[in-house]
């Protein structure tokens, strides 16, 4: 099988490290501002070297050689990968692809896949000719790349007695690889929900059994805790890259090079990513927002990382990454105009102003209103002239109407708190869904890549069910992370406990991971079966990539500390 060693907390891949400065407090919606210590605030912005040792780095003209023909020995690779005839090669081309995926490469190889997948979508893979491995790893690949399989597939590894076989439960790799499958299921597969269920607790059982070595037990406790499906290629390929990824393959040839490749890959992505950080990073020091907001985030870094994670599988979407981050850093600097500093009425006339949407409606704001709503205007028309200028269609109203949205919600999250008022579970959610930025992030992103004009397939309002998973799965993540760390939060878990007076607590999280893993669920179905169109590719990859990189962004320490983050970050040569 085909085997990545991946490591213990998503780890970038990208070489040679450029200092950052790195110590934040990461604050929460409105409803929790008040339990944060704001007064130990501080930001993650780039070292006062980091622009000199971007711009002193170049690659060779034997570099791009070297890089060209491994790359084009790769793609001969997987042509001859394409012949399916033998039952060991058409495994063999499972391997390859998948070990492809791992390493965050796919998108340099997409014709060859979409030939060998498209012909392996005619072969039938049941239990038979294959066993419990081959099956699941046929099934994610062809699922994740759009293709009809029924997930009855796996109902050919059940006895009489409709339960998986017993013999299965010693299969470790049989076991894992159902794992990863059963985290592309949709809604109503009830045997997705046992293959994940019967993987899970099989799999846990293996790691207390004192017969399986240590490097199994690592690779198990991998894959439970860091499924393929949830997680960034490009954020957990280096172990790959240090070996064990062709492990089983009956063919190794490929394993050096691919690995190699991968490499310099990395490297060309880490400068690539430098450049675009430090252009972010001059944007938000020419808009001069944050000298007259000295309490509010200042995190040039961060909002970068969100917008590159989105968009990491298209390297040629530079443009598109560092408007994104624009985006982004509004969506936080609102948020903590709302929670940091605003009265009621000030913030009921900044939430006037951007209905108006209009620079005289700034005269009515406080002054230290002022330069972040001319600073959302100038940036939001901005990028709404780029979209016009590429593709002749101006989406400054959609625009507007999700900013109205994301200002709205953070208005009522502010009337909670300050009236001491609990809202109904259900009610809290619907708000909180549009206050996580996700609507407004992602509305964004939509125009900026170009859909939603005459020619496309996809209009805006085919999102709306994408766009309420991602946000669910963001505000449900954000406020279970933050009940697990401290346990004084306003927030969903708080509002079923008062709904449901006899709900206990742990009850209440259970719920809370119940409903993340449906929404999961949801998002599956929108990305593989009902927006499954070539033309929505990259914006169907951002979507999922932003539900993956939740658990970093919302998984807080004793210390509200993002430690995942920061260990991210730390531990990557990216920055």
């Amino acid at each position: 099988m085909a085997i990545c060693n991946f490591p213990s907390t998503p780890l970038l891949l990208f070489p040679p490290r450029i200092p950052i400065f790195l110590a934040i407090n990461p604050k929460r919606k409105s409803l929790r501002a008040a339990a944060c210590n704001t007064t130990s605030h501080k930001n993650w912005n780039i070292s006062k070297d980091f622009e000199s040792q971007v711009k002193g780095h170049t690659f060779s003209e034997d570099f791009w050689a070297d890089y060209k023909g491994k790359m084009e020995e790769m793609k001969q690779v997987l042509l001859q990968h394409s012949n399916l005839e033998e039952k060991n090669n058409r495994k063999d081309s499972l391997i390859l692809v998948d070990g492809i995926q791992r390493l965050g490469l796919d998108h340099h190889f997409d014709e060859e896949i979409d030939m060998i997948l498209g012909k392996l979508s005619n072969h039938n893979f049941d239990s038979v000719e294959h066993d419990l491995y081959d099956v699941s790893l046929h099934f994610r690949l062809l699922r994740n790349h759009g293709y009809h399989v029924s997930s009855d597939v796996f109902n050919n590894f059940k006895g009489n007695g409709g339960k998986f076989e017993a013999e299965l439960r010693q299969d470790i790799q049989g076991l894992m690889e159902l794992h990863e499958a059963a985290q592309l299921g949709f809604t109503d597969e009830d045997i997705i929900d046992e293959a994940e269920n019967f993987s899970r607790v099989n799999l846990n059982k293996c790691l207390e059994d004192t017969k399986v070595d240590d490097y199994h037990k690592k690779m198990i406790k991998n894959t439970l805790r860091h499924p393929q499906h949830k997680n960034i290629a490009r954020l957990t390929a280096r172990n790959c890259m240090n070996g064990g990824l062709v492990k089983g393959c009956s063919n190794k040839r490929w394993g050096k090079t691919l690995t190699e490749f991968a490499k310099m890959d990395a490297s060309m992505g880490e400068l690539m990513h430098q450049e675009e950080l430090l252009q972010v990073s001059k944007w938000w020091e020419t808009v001069g927002i944050a000298e007259g907001l000295s309490r509010a985030r200042s995190q040039p870094v961060k909002w970068y990382i969100w917008s590159m994670a989105m968009l990491i599988d298209s390297p040629s979407l530079r443009v598109e990454r560092i408007e994104l981050a624009k985006v982004i850093a509004f969506v936080y600097l609102i948020d903590d105009i709302f929670d940091l500093y605003g009265t009621t009425d000030e913030l009921s006339l900044f939430t006037q102003a951007i209905n108006r949407w209009e620079y005289s409606a700034s005269d009515t704001l406080p002054e230290y209103m002022r330069k972040s709503y001319k600073g959302l205007l100038d940036t939001t028309n901005g990028i709404a002239q780029k979209v016009e200028d590429n593709y002749g269609t101006n989406p400054i109203d959609s625009f507007k109407v999700a900013w109205i949205s994301l200002c709205s919600a953070f208005m009522l999250e502010a009337r909670w708190f300050r009236s001491s008022e609990l809202p109904r579970a259900k009610e809290y959610l619907e708000n909180g869904q549009v206050s996580t930025g996700a609507h407004v992030i992602l509305v964004h992103l939509f125009f900026l890549l170009g859909l939603g004009r005459g020619w496309s397939s996809l209009h805006l309002k085919d999102t709306s069910t994408l766009l309420s998973s991602v946000a669910t799965i963001c505000r449900l993540s954000d406020d279970l992370g933050t009940a697990q760390q401290d346990g004084s939060d306003g927030s969903y878990l708080k509002c079923c406990m008062n709904d449901e007076a006899k709900m206990s607590r742990k009850e209440a999280q259970q719920h809370m991971e119940s409903m993340i893993s449906n929404q999961w669920k949801i998002l599956n179905k929108e990305c593989f079966l009902h927006l499954n169109d070539s033309s929505v590719t990259c914006f169907r990859r951002a979507s999922l990539n932003s539900a993956r990189m939740v658990p970093l962004m919302y998984t807080y320490d004793q210390n509200q500390r993002l430690m995942l983050l920061e260990q991210l970050v730390n531990t990557t040569k990216l920055f």
